[in-house]
């Protein structure tokens, strides 16, 4: 997502606030517990975008043919995607896509289950100024070198309206595709049809309410879908091709979260942001889930799961209550909205 410096800034000083909020105070500083060391190990295994052309890292997912790399693009770009080595966070590829034109706002990546990479131009800041967006589709690379390969371009519209969107998954057992909108009030779970044709538009229906979402992540069995926002993540259960019950997924506070994927063994979530050296933290799964606020959904729906009443920590030993944490958040990002409109 393409970003004003204060804008930026805007929201780095309100994860400050956030920081300053969850540290112990003195009188329950005691009661917090010390970091674990499988906790420093999970951040440790993650890895720094080194690739200077790569500014704006927008989306990321585990390569299936490559073990250990990582695909990942700019928002408003050429149409190119890159490979990054996990081991060493140089890019080891670059992608360009022939035959789709401009990407006016690429905002997620994800590769499905028959090995072809999936690339979703869903952004709309102007929440509805565009009838229609694109998802462009090519076979991964066998070999990790500089090309140019020819792309399947599908139109999108999403059966309710314009909106504006910045994840897009597609399950890895059925490889049917989901977007996830993105409102400062919540948004929907968008299905696409069962297979994608370049000869019409593809319309895409809402079937579930999600809370604010920069990105998502099926799990490699397909049995949960993980959704992140700019300061937490959920994980629902996924049956039927619908959302179950969500838990509290533990997420680090970046300076702009915009990415998240699995590892492709399941063990692990991988989280990136934008920005120049960016990084990508990886999270054990399951590992201190149930530490940290939770962030209310903003959609009102209750499907989110809600956090503890404003005034009671749970336990943690946090300064000021969640609705504090929860407004400084929201006003961030609501001015965040506002200047990338403007």
């Amino acid at each position: 997502m393409r970003s004003l410096r204060t804008t930026r800034a805007a929201v780095v000083a309100a994860s400050l606030v956030v920081l300053a909020a969850a540290a112990p105070t003195a009188s329950t500083a005691s009661a917090a517990p010390a970091a674990s060391a499988s906790a420093a190990d999970d951040a440790g295994g993650g890895f720094t975008i080194k690739d200077p052309r790569i500014t704006e890292s927008s989306g990321l997912a585990a390569s299936r043919a490559h073990p250990g790399v990582y695909w990942t693009h700019n928002d408003q770009d050429s149409p190119c995607v890159f490979a990054i080595d996990s081991r060493t966070g140089e890019t080891v590829a670059t992608v360009t896509l022939q035959g789709v034109g401009r990407p006016r706002d690429m905002e997620a990546i994800s590769v499905g289950p028959d090995g072809d990479v999936y690339v979703g131009d869903i952004g709309d800041n102007a929440n509805g100024s565009w009838d229609h967006v694109w998802i462009y589709r090519f076979p991964e690379p066998r070999k990790l070198r500089d090309v140019t390969v020819h792309a399947t371009q599908y139109t999108v519209r999403y059966a309710d309206g314009a909106r504006n969107a910045e994840a897009m998954m597609v399950h890895p057992k059925t490889g049917r595709v989901y977007i996830a909108s993105k409102n400062e009030d919540g948004g929907g779970l968008y299905e696409g049809p069962a297979r994608l044709v370049t000869g019409g538009t593809n319309v895409f229906r809402r079937i579930g309410e999600v809370p604010w979402v920069t990105d998502g992540a099926f799990s490699p069995d397909g049995k949960e879908l993980v959704l992140r926002s700019y300061f937490s993540a959920r994980g629902y259960v996924w049956r039927d091709g619908r959302l179950g019950a969500d838990r509290h997924v533990s997420a680090p506070l970046q300076g702009q979260s915009e990415s998240v994927t699995y590892t492709t063994d399941g063990k692990a979530l991988m989280f990136g942001t934008e920005g120049d050296r960016s990084e990508v933290v990886r999270r054990g799964v399951g590992e201190d889930d149930a530490k940290g606020p939770d962030e209310k959904s903003p959609s009102g729906s209750g499907e989110a799961g809600s956090a503890a009443p404003d005034g009671d920590d749970g336990g943690k030993g946090f300064a000021v209550p969640t609705g504090a944490l929860v407004a400084v958040v929201v006003a961030a990002l609501v001015l965040r909205s506002r200047r990338r409109r403007s």
